[in-house]
């Protein structure tokens, strides 16, 4: 998955964290539920404003930094940035 339109870096929203959309929840607070066992269904019960391709982009983007290949190229103004895979 392209996760390039949902990851979303904004100085002002939480410390500049990534996050989901530009809303302020960090990308890693959605890992952190899924690396702690908690299911796809259940953290889309727990977090309405999630969508499951949000989850999934996520989890793409970790999957990016992993392997080494999400790059520091981004694009957006400086208020909002979004990470594009290389």
């Amino acid at each position: 998955m392209n996760y390039a339109a949902r990851i979303t870096n904004e100085p002002g929203k939480r410390s500049g964290k990534l996050c989901i959309r530009g809303m302020r929840f960090p990308v890693f607070d959605g890992l952190d539920c899924l690396a702690g066992g908690m299911s796809i269904e259940e953290a889309l019960e727990d977090f309405p404003e999630l969508t499951r391709e949000d989850v999934q982009a996520s989890l793409s983007f970790a999957a990016s930094v992993a392997r080494g290949t999400h790059g520091p190229h981004v694009v957006g103004s400086s208020q909002a940035k979004v990470f594009l895979p290389i």
